[in-house]
């Protein structure tokens, strides 16, 4: 973890923006003032019940009844007091004032927590940023900016704010509530005689040596609680990815039979979050334990120092239950680093992964974005060198053409980087160079693996365009062009698509999905691949028909698509080293 400094610029950076910057931050400035002024207002309540504390148990010691009824029920008047109200007005303010805050607090929070989470995804979608994270990630990135960006989006974020607001506005009331009852203990502070010097308002010194030695400690038994709270949001995401991983693919593990395996890993993934919650049982347990004691001091502690003036008789009941009140407001406002420790180690690692976050996503958009994107008749690379992220080198200062009208295949050996030749002809492979031209109109890719979003079958279809974008007679008619007819009747149905069809089924889809979008150019990287021979036929010679104007690229090893085809193009690759495009018989 980072030093002190580094973490407030951090926090100040994460904060900032939607008070200063956003379209809410009129609305956003006049809650956080009205919570604000409601904590004010329980501070000043608590310096009420501080003089009401002093005159009620007076009329205890007098057997005033009046008073006490009056203190009680109604107010009281008095020359020594002023005003004070009666309890069940305080109380009736008390809880209005309590559930308001509450109330506006948690509006903010949403607010806040709403504009976050936009403006973070829409940085991590930006320049595709959150494409080269992952692919870095899938690398053997194991930097603290690239895991799990859903942990950090969906709960870092949220956990941020409503620590923020808790942390910010407690400490507030705490400094405002340490001077309003300083003058007040001051005030009711003997001067104490140590070694023939006279120290005026003497409990005041002692609340602070009280205070500083307190957080002194705190801070030596809880200093490691940070790190720890950071690195067990990280195994506990970890953990949990692994849990959503095998349940998005249960079909394969039954199929190995892997059972045992996926049993193992969980297991050795639960293993280190335990281990670390372990260390974080054992350090909290040491904080506890001082924490708890120093708070049980603390109750008794100002009866104590106090007590000679009592017995003395310098002070009355009421003087001493108001002045032990004043001392443990005073004590307790200066122990605020003892009480909140938990809560900042905690809010200092959520911080910690959201500012790290930040910067990957920066870092991401400003590196090197790959080929440069230039507008042509057709597509095309010029000059192109394709890496992987490890910095293997697939194709070196190579040119490729692919004309408008022309119907291409792309074949060669599995990994000889074909899949990788279609991430950079859509313009999103960042580990290459070299000039990449995008053809005129519209062009749609279909990857081997079709991405389902959630949401009714209709959604899917339709996507990435709005469900109701085509016309719902569309829609049934692509669907049953591409020989799922039987899904109709569930069109609307919301499911998990991407587990309940199989993977012909899904690559189909995909098909009715070209049918719809009508794009002028269409590349399918082995698209048709998990569909047999004649399926695989009967769909290009669907996108021939249904497609006239579209040019079809794709990349396949079967003969029978190649021959669907009028031009034939080879990656050869021997070896590790860089390959070639050359242009071979259909």
């Amino acid at each position: 973890m980072r030093g002190i400094a580094p973490f407030l610029r951090d926090a100040w950076r994460l904060a900032r923006p939607y008070f200063a910057d956003s379209e809410e931050r009129w609305s956003a400035r006049l809650l956080l003032a009205a919570i604000v002024v409601l904590n004010l207002a329980l501070v000043g309540m608590t310096v009420i019940l501080n003089f009401w504390n002093r005159a009620f148990y007076n009329s205890l010691q007098e057997k005033d009844l009046k008073g006490f009824t009056d203190l009680l029920l109604f107010y009281r008047w008095d020359e020594k007091d002023g005003f004070l109200p009666g309890f069940a007005v305080i109380a009736v303010v008390y809880i209005g004032v309590a559930v308001y805050r509450t109330y506006l607090n948690q509006w903010l929070r949403i607010k806040w927590r709403r504009w976050m989470t936009e403006r973070l995804l829409g940085r991590w979608l930006a320049d595709r940023a959150y494409y080269r994270i992952g692919l870095e990630a899938a690398g053997g990135d194991t930097t603290i900016g690239t895991d799990n960006p859903d942990q950090r989006i969906a709960e870092d974020v949220s956990s941020f704010v409503a620590d923020a607001l808790a942390i910010s506005v407690d400490l507030l009331s705490n400094v405002v509530t340490l001077f309003s009852f300083l003058a007040i203990l001051w005030g009711l502070s003997g001067p104490l005689e140590v070694a023939g010097v006279t120290v005026p308002g003497y409990l005041v010194w002692v609340a602070l040596v009280y205070s500083v030695l307190g957080s002194w400690i705190a801070h030596r038994v809880g200093a490691p609680l940070a790190a720890l709270n950071f690195r067990q949001q990280r195994v506990e995401a970890d953990f949990r990815f692994a849990l959503v991983r095998l349940r998005e693919n249960v079909e394969g593990v039954a199929l190995y039979g892997g059972e045992r395996a996926e049993h193992r890993g969980l297991t050795e993934r639960f293993a280190a979050l335990a281990a670390n919650w372990w260390q974080i049982m054992q350090r909290t347990k040491m904080l506890n334990a001082f924490t708890a004691g120093f708070n049980q001091i603390a109750i008794i502690f100002p009866y104590v120092v106090i007590a000679p003036r009592y017995f003395s008789g310098a002070l009355s009941l009421g003087d001493l239950t108001q002045t032990a009140d004043a001392f443990g407001q005073v004590q307790g406002a200066m122990s605020w680093f003892v009480s909140a420790y938990s809560s900042l180690a905690s809010w200092r690692a959520t911080v910690e992964r959201l500012a790290t976050f930040e910067r990957s996503i920066a870092q991401a958009r400003m590196a090197e974005q790959g080929l440069v994107r230039v507008a042509a008749e057709g597509f095309g690379l010029q000059d192109a060198t394709l890496s992987l992220p490890g910095g293997e080198i697939l194709v070196a200062h190579a040119d490729l053409v692919l004309n408008r009208g022309q119907s291409v295949v792309l074949t060669g050996r599995s990994g000889s980087g074909k899949s990788t030749v279609f991430r950079a002809l859509a313009g999103i492979w960042p580990f290459a160079q070299g000039v990449v031209q995008r053809g005129a109109g519209t062009s749609l890719f279909l990857p081997q693996r079709p991405y389902f979003p959630l949401g009714t079958l209709r959604n899917v279809v339709s996507y990435p365009a709005a469900a109701d974008a085509f016309a719902g007679d569309d829609v049934k008619d692509a669907i049953g062009a591409v020989g799922l007819a039987a899904l109709l009747p569930r069109l609307d149905e919301e499911d998990a698509w991407g587990q309940v069809l199989s993977g012909g089924e899904q690559q189909r889809l995909a098909v009715a999905r070209a049918l719809l979008a009508r794009p002028d150019w269409l590349f399918l990287d082995e698209a048709t691949a998990s569909l047999d021979p004649a399926a695989e036929t009967a769909l290009y010679a669907l996108l021939r028909a249904r497609l006239p104007g579209t040019t079809i690229v794709s990349i396949a090893h079967r003969p029978e698509v190649a021959a669907a085809h009028g031009r034939h193009i080879v990656l050869e690759r021997e070896g590790d080293g860089p390959g070639r495009f050359v242009d071979g018989a259909p």
